[in-house]
């Protein structure tokens, strides 16, 4: 069953309809997303460079490699646990923030 039953029609110029559509192309959003997001109380961000995804997967295979070491470490013990572990929460922090910054919208 359909939960969005009420349709809205809006009338924009020209010039108000190309500005909406060049602010949905450069969000990456539908229509609808971009405005729920409005409505919501957010500003759309314009969708990240190619190069962010491409530099977020790296990042995440950084953080792989690190949480195999660590396992290895827990095995064995040679390492300073509790500082390994704050970096590792850093370092997710580091990356919830990355995200943030880049693709979240933004609060109006």
């Amino acid at each position: 069953m359909r939960t969005r039953n009420h349709l809205i029609r809006v009338r924009l110029s020209d010039a108000e309809h190309a500005k909406f559509l060049k602010a949905v192309e450069k969000a990456g959003l539908t229509q609808q997303s971009f405005i729920r997001l409005l409505i919501s109380g957010y500003t759309p961000r314009e969708k990240p460079p190619p190069d962010y995804y491409a530099m977020m997967e790296e990042l995440r295979g950084v953080g792989n490699s690190l949480y195999q070491i660590a396992h290895a470490i827990h095995r064995t013990g040679a390492i300073d646990l509790i500082e390994y572990d704050e970096n590792i929460a850093l370092y997710r922090e580091t990356l919830r923030k990355i995200t943030r910054a880049v693709v979240g919208p933004e609060r109006m």
